[in-house]
């Protein structure tokens, strides 16, 4: 029986998404995306262009198909509720409706939810709902601070006091936002994501992952939507111990059972972004969908059958666990020269020598019988192998025969980068 899966968005991460559904011959991939992805049209059976913000219009789309499934990519439709659509047009979709993605979609929400249910791993925290408000607070307080726009901003919206700016400056970004802003404090450890299916009730954890944010090598430069990941082959991380481990999965499953009791249960996939602080894991955010690049991590990996995990999710009956294959990954994203604050676009891309690497198309065009770069993060090239070196190398090697005004890091995945996170996580401690 052929299953039509519908997926919205139009990124890496979703060709990605794309590409895991199509390794199952019995199912049949459509895309929504507000352009045409090269990648994900190779292996879509249809594609429509509209904004996937446009809800009616996705809907609409995925009834007139007589689509079986959804997913959503992005974070944005999430905000829009489009999965309230799709679910009011009879199409299960793996993704939570709008009242359960404000986890991801409204930072506010999500400090108060985790303070009032007592749930562990949130920093100190203050919201301002006018940002005036929030200069004297940042001006008197002793220590620095982490300044977040409530609202979604692409991962790009937040600044560290003592990292990227000093007081003046966090005073001066404030008074640049125009709605509620979230001051935390300042988390000193290694960053590492986890993320998870969740069909309500039960979470079914994924392998560690580090993403990269800063746009230069040695972490250097502005944040970024991510410039690159990796994972091991025993799916953990040698700066994260099982008790960490264990923490981080237990946060998680107590902010699905708190969103539960207020009435809006999250089905789709939760990723959970921590600080591994030398007190244990701490919650620097929750996103409601699949991280990009991390998805590029574990869905290669994936050997249980991914469309019906998805159908599961849906239906809230997920299975206790689903099988991974023992390999390492390392993700590199090239992105425009440039990029994030001035990046050239309708460049001239050619991909050259790709070995065993996958390729997954971020935001890229076709032109001239060729391809040209966009202005956002342009295509990921992925390695994996049996340890991390063989990984980087395939991925490196990808990403370095790539032609045209891109960049990306070198660093991502190798020892040297590895080690430097392992001795600061242990002078920590």
């Amino acid at each position: 029986m052929v299953l039509k899966v519908l997926v919205v968005g139009g990124g890496g991460r979703e060709h990605a998404i794309a590409a895991a559904l199509a390794r199952n011959g019995d199912v049949r991939v459509y895309c929504v995306s507000a352009r045409r992805n090269p990648g994900i049209a190779r292996l879509a059976s249809g594609i429509e262009i509209r904004k996937e913000t446009d809800v009616a219009g996705v809907a609409a789309y995925a009834t007139s198909q007589g689509i079986d499934r959804a997913i959503i990519g992005p974070e944005a439709p999430l905000d829009a509720g489009v999965v309230d659509a799709l679910e009011g047009a009879g199409i299960p979709t793996a993704g939570p409706r709008w009242a359960a993605a404000r986890l991801e979609t409204d930072k506010a929400f999500c400090r108060d939810l985790m303070q009032s249910h007592g749930i562990r791993g949130c920093p100190l925290y203050r919201v301002f709902q006018n940002p005036a408000d929030a200069v004297p607070f940042i001006r008197d307080h002793d220590g620095d601070l982490a300044v977040k726009p409530a609202g979604l901003t692409g991962g790009k919206g937040v600044r560290i006091m003592g990292e990227q700016l000093d007081r003046e400056g966090a005073i001066a970004y404030v008074r640049t936002l125009s709605g509620p802003v979230v001051l935390e404090e300042r988390l000193i450890g290694e960053e590492f994501t986890l993320q998870a299916f969740v069909d309500g009730t039960r979470l079914v954890y994924m392998p560690l992952v580090q993403d990269h944010k800063r746009a230069y090598e040695g972490d250097t430069g502005p944040n970024t939507g991510g410039m690159g990941s990796y994972s091991l082959a025993d799916h953990t991380l040698p700066f994260v111990s099982a008790e960490d481990t264990a923490e981080a999965r237990s946060i998680m499953a107590e902010a699905v059972a708190a969103i539960r009791r207020q009435g809006t249960p999250f089905h789709g996939i939760l990723y959970g972004q921590f600080m591994n602080t030398g007190k244990g894991p701490r919650v620097i955010e929750f996103n409601a969908r699949f991280g990009d690049p991390e998805a590029m991590n574990v869905l290669p990996i994936l050997s249980s059958d991914f469309p019906e995990i998805l159908c599961r999710i849906t239906e809230g009956s997920l299975p206790s666990r689903v099988e991974w294959e023992p390999l390492a990954t390392v993700c590199k994203y090239l992105v425009p020269e440039g990029y994030p604050d001035a990046p050239v676009s309708h460049q001239p891309l050619a991909l050259g020598e790709t070995g065993e690497a996958l390729v997954y198309y971020g935001t890229v065009e076709e032109a001239e019988g060729g391809l040209a770069t966009l202005s956002s993060r342009t295509l990921a090239v992925v390695g994996k192998g049996p340890d991390l070196a063989t990984a980087e190398a395939i991925a490196e090697q990808a990403a370095s025969g790539v032609q045209g005004r891109v960049r990306y890091r070198r660093d991502i995945g190798t020892a040297a980068l590895l080690s430097r996170r392992v001795a600061h996580m242990e002078a920590l401690r």
